[in-house]
């Protein structure tokens, strides 16, 4: 079958000898246990094309016996040594021991492991071997059969003919293998099918990574391939020496050498951040990280470090991760390029420094961790859990990498403009949340490194390539900017093709215009209700606390410390949204003069929640965060006196404060004006003078749209109280379905009461009249000026400031579905937020943890499975003998009381129901009152609409005014810094 070279006719195989001092059973045992030794021999020739029954058939040999059996086709029998040659006349047919020869098979040849050849008779070789195996015999056609089954399930699920491949080129990357297989190169060629390597030739400055990096498992079609069978998984190999290391000031710190295979590509590798990997085991609370000695190699290479951007993720896949770390070093790569900057230029990487906080060691996704093993970063088996006995609670690795690894997983290095950037890599062991990620950023490296400005990004958010560098402008240019925002903005995918879900669209017009209306408006004022933690900077000596420790980050971690055992739900809800609080703090700061800045230009894009549950409970945590943390700063509003603040600023603050009160009461009673807007303008189409329809079908279709109202809004509580949005994914839906039919009635209804009431208002104009008493006679009209207004003040400067800031597409692609699903922003998620205040968890982090003290059922072969149970009579009797002893005694009462956890969970629960019958306590009282009779016709003008109506108009008329104004005033004192 194979063809060999004459100098290698010894070598083991159907075309030549086998010496007797070669070691075949050997080589063909080990490589039996270990599939990954199959390339240990036989791969020094070349194959040739056969036919597939030459394929299966053996080699002509004529001291083969077609009854012969090879001993490594059964590995349940034990094998003895001996020294003899036998037939297949010796067998016995009773299992009596006869004595075997070692055989190779074809598959040997191939792989260096007798794994058998499916349909192939064995029997001894020419020149056996000197190893014999003594072995007792099964039954001659229970053995065949067991041969058969196992070469064609395990080896060759199918046996095509071979082509003509030479082992002496390197294979395809189609066809799996070790890394390290002798004879091969260590790096894998080019496969545009693997997004690695493909664009790149072997000939390429860029490392070409293992395509089955570290813990991960590939994600290549597993299928057989055309002549290697099924494909092989990777498997991790740890090879350790055991050394005894120094502790550094009581710490371990290990400084690991890089591989080679990185180190050689890179155009850097003289100085030690670029060969060696740092290593810390971190076993202190993140406060007391520089009293510990602690320290980082930044620090100790005596570098300022002026920006320090801090990536926060959870178990994020490693898209999402490539994603915004190939942004950050996009940024760190503008930097360097400003060369006139008197602050950056080409070593401006120097002062910038990238701490990624992974929260928690189990949570971490293996292909980020193999990502970041890709670039220097992270080696597998140096970290520890103890060190002289103390738990590590965190691991720190540094280094300086010079590769990027975009979201297509590609390679990108110095020759696309990357430079190096120091990474510092806190994997922590314990999963405790954001917050707390954040406190190794600011209380433990932050000291140490003294940062000028700090970034905050979420992996999955993608800063654009000057994002960061707008960001920083703000603070240069401005001393007294403590916090600054950029533009957050949904990701809508290749061709805008995400806009076609209507929940991602519906996100992306409201992103779009509170970066065009309220992060502008609120930026005039100097104070900025929230700086998303995707996507926000702060001033490091503005966070400081004081000598007393008091200050904004000590607000800020308030919520960590307490976060799970405290008795307040109302800072419990708070700290849901604790970026608010930080917000405020910094302003209300004792004795400082910060104020918080929006940057238009510097824009991040980031994914939305593109189904029904995931959008609900996403937006629980921001509305009762939102809620509860407003409430906190108008309470504390006094605050800003204790500042040092000019006078007229503090008045601003003041006026932005009673804007923000204005707009949570509207909040409070969205759920009863949204009725009674729907109630007021559905029931104008039932009055016959107006009814579209005719025959009375006006006001049957308001009696339907009435009930079905209220049968939805029902349908939100009893749904809220007790089931997750992942269980009730259809009801909401449907829901939001419904919703969507009503609104769009109620707009048809607005819009026809319009066209009616400009109807009767031409009608009593005269054509002697002027332009002014034409104009003068239709705002006289009170159904026309009130919904003209209310709809002027909400769609019209939708309008019109998105052509200001130049910005009108979403306008074109999302506006209309964000107008339908409005009722589903109040009705759905403000009754389910409300209804779960109790919850104050961030709904991802669940305990999936299988526990095995039940022991487990292993199965078998078919539907047989594999169970300990107690069988003999003795352990029955004795199980029922323990049964009987335990009810013997009597068991002493004990006072029931209530844990802690249930205390608290109890409170919890209580202080939700107690809110939610005031919510809607207040609200069915105004729809109650609104809507009676007497009440009604007090509130009927003359013309025939309705005065609250009309207020609610007026008022969102008024809201929106004050939006526009500091909109307006952003846009021009933009312009004029510009």
């Amino acid at each position: 079958m194979f063809s060999n070279s004459n100098n290698n006719k010894n070598n083991r195989g159907p075309g030549g000898n086998t010496p007797s001092n070669a070691a075949p059973a050997r080589n063909m045992v080990g490589s039996r246990t270990n599939p990954d030794m199959r390339n240990a021999t036989g791969f020094g020739g070349t194959m040739q094309s056969h036919s597939t029954n030459n394929f299966l058939s053996p080699p002509n040999n004529n001291n083969v016996s077609n009854n012969s059996l090879n001993p490594l086709r059964n590995p349940l029998i034990p094998t003895t040594s001996n020294n003899s040659s036998w037939s297949s006349q010796n067998a016995a047919s009773d299992g009596s021991l006869q004595m075997l020869p070692v055989q190779p098979s074809p598959t040997t040849q191939r792989y260096g492991a007798d794994v058998g050849t499916p349909n192939a008779p064995t029997g001894a070789m020419r020149n056996a071997p000197s190893n014999l195996s003594l072995r007792p015999l099964p039954n001659p056609a229970e053995e065949a059969q067991m041969i058969r089954q196992r070469s064609q399930a395990q080896i060759y699920p199918q046996a095509p003919a071979v082509r003509n491949v030479s082992f002496a080129t390197p294979p395809p990357m189609s066809m799996p293998m070790p890394m390290s297989t002798p004879g091969y190169p260590s790096q894998p060629m080019p496969d545009a099918s693997y997004p690695f390597t493909a664009g790149y030739s072997p000939q390429s400055n860029l490392p070409m990574p293992n395509p089955y990096p570290l813990y991960a498992q590939p994600q290549r079609n597993n299928s057989p391939t055309l002549h290697f069978g099924p494909a092989p998984l990777r498997q991790a190999r740890r090879y350790t020496t055991t050394k005894k290391v120094t502790l550094t000031q009581g710490n371990l710190v290990l400084d690991c050498p890089v591989p080679t295979k990185l180190l050689d590509v890179l155009p850097r590798k003289n100085d030690d951040e670029f060969r060696t990997m740092r290593y810390t085991a971190v076993t202190c609370d993140p406060n007391d990280f520089s009293q510990q000695n602690y320290t980082l190699r930044p620090k100790m290479l005596n570098r300022e470090t002026e920006l320090f951007i801090v990536m926060t993720m959870y178990n994020e896949d490693e898209i999402l991760f490539c994603r915004t770390m190939h942004g950050v070093m996009k940024n760190i790569s503008h930097l360097c390029a400003r060369d006139r900057s008197k602050m950056w230029g080409p070593d401006g990487w120097k002062k910038v420094v990238v701490c990624i906080v992974a929260d928690g060691r189990y949570k971490c996704s293996r292909r980020v961790l193999s990502v970041l093993a890709m670039m220097g970063v992270y080696q597998d088996g140096i970290a520890k859990n103890a060190v002289g006995g103390k738990e590590v609670v965190a691991h720190l690795y540094e280094y300086t990498a010079q590769i990027s690894i975009d979201p297509d997983l590609k390679v990108k290095s110095a020759d696309r403009k990357i430079p190096p950037v120091q990474i510092l890599f806190c994997l922590k062991e314990k999963n405790k949340k954001k917050l707390n990620s954040h406190r190794w950023f600011f209380n433990a490296f932050g000291p140490i490194l003294n940062p000028n400005v700090c970034v905050l990004l979420d992996v999955g958010t993608k800063p654009n390539n000057t994002s960061i560098y707008h960001l920083w402008k703000a603070f240069d240019v401005n001393k007294n900017v403590a916090g600054a925002c950029g533009e957050i903005c949904a990701m809508t995918g290749r061709g805008c093709v995400n806009l076609f879900n209507p929940l991602v669209a519906a996100q992306n017009f409201e992103y779009k215009m509170s970066n065009i209306l309220d992060k502008p408006m609120e930026s005039i004022f100097g104070y900025i209700s929230v700086l998303p933690g995707a996507f926000s900077a702060y001033r490091y000596k503005a966070l400081l606390n004081d000598a007393k420790g008091n200050g904004p980050l000590a607000s800020y971690f308030k919520g960590e410390n307490q976060s799970g055992d405290m008795e307040d739900i109302f800072s419990a809800n708070m700290y849901l949204a604790e970026d608010r609080i930080l917000c405020f703090e910094l302003v209300a700061k004792r004795g400082g003069q910060w104020r918080l800045k929006y940057v238009r230009s510097a824009v991040g894009e980031t994914d939305v929640p593109d189904s029904v549950p995931e959008f609900i409970s996403q937006r629980r945590r921001w509305l009762n965060g939102s809620f509860f943390a407003a409430i906190y700063a108008l309470t504390h509003s006094a605050n800003i006196w204790r500042s040092d603040h000019a006078f007229i600023r503090k008045l601003w603050f003041h006026i932005e404060f009673f804007y923000n009160f204005i707009s949570i009461v509207f909040s409070w009673f969205a759920l009863g004006n949204l009725y009674l807007t729907f109630y007021f303008l559905t029931r104008s189409l039932a009055d016959p003078t107006i009814d579209p329809f005719g025959d009375g079908w006006g006001d049957r279709i308001y009696e339907v749209m009435r009930y079905l109202y209220i049968f939805l809004i029902c349908t939100q509580f009893i749904s809220s109280m007790g089931n997750r949005p992942q269980g009730s994914k259809a009801t909401y839906t449907m829901s939001m379905f419904a919703f969507a039919i009503i609104m769009g009635y109620m707009l048809f209804a607005a819009s026809l009461i319009t066209i009616k009431s400009l109807q009767v208002a031409f009608s009593t104009i005269n054509s002697s009249q002027d332009s002014l008493q034409i104009f003068k006679t239709i705002i006289q009209n009170a159904a026309f000026r009130d919904i003209i207004l209310s709809l002027l003040s909400t769609y019209g400067l939708y309008i019109v400031m998105s052509l200001l800031y130049m910005d009108p597409w979403h306008m074109m692609t999302s506006f209309v579905q964000y107008m339908f699903l409005m009722p589903s922003y109040v009705n759905i998620l403000n009754v389910y937020a409300f209804c779960n205040t109790h919850d104050v968890s961030w709904g991802t982090k669940g305990d999936n943890t299988t526990h095995s003290d039940l022991g487990e059922a292993k199965k078998g072969d078919g539907q047989v499975v594999e169970v300990e149970v107690p069988v003999t009579s003795a352990d029955i009797n004795e199980a029922y003998d323990e049964a009987i002893s335990e009810l013997s005694h009597k068991v002493p009462e004990v006072h029931q009381s209530r844990s802690a956890a249930t205390k608290q969970d109890d409170y919890y629960r209580g202080f939700r129901t107690r809110l939610v019958m005031a919510w809607i306590g207040s609200n069915g009282l105004l729809v109650a009152l609104i809507c009676s009779t007497p009440i009604e016709k007090k509130l009927t003008l003359e013309d025939g609409s309705n005065a609250y109506l009309a207020a609610i108009m007026w008022s969102v008329f008024g809201l929106a005014l004050f939006r526009f104004v500091g909109s307006i005033l952003y846009l021009f004192f933009s312009l004029f810094s510009h």
